[in-house]
């Protein structure tokens, strides 16, 4: 599994390039899914993931790749 080597995403800006929306989704998704983190911080990050689905989804990345994992998954279902 690939972690990631911060999870400080004060500099995550809703107004990203292509390529930092990738990033974004990721790392929002890695800490929501990560148990330890806060459900506060869990709030803060759901609308920032939900932010890059629309560039995201012009890529043509959920063409490529699936979320595994249920909750994410249905998260993302329930935006479409």
């Amino acid at each position: 599994m690939i972690r990631l080597v911060t999870t400080d995403f004060s500099e995550l800006h809703e107004d990203t390039a292509a390529g930092d929306a990738l990033v974004t989704f990721v790392a929002c998704a890695h800490a929501m899914l990560d148990g330890t983190t806060p459900e506060e911080q869990r709030r803060r990050l759901e609308p920032r993931l939900l932010a890059q689905l629309p560039t995201l989804r012009a890529l043509g990345i959920f063409d490529l790749f699936s979320v595994r994992d249920p909750a994410l998954a249905a998260l993302l279902a329930d935006e479409e």
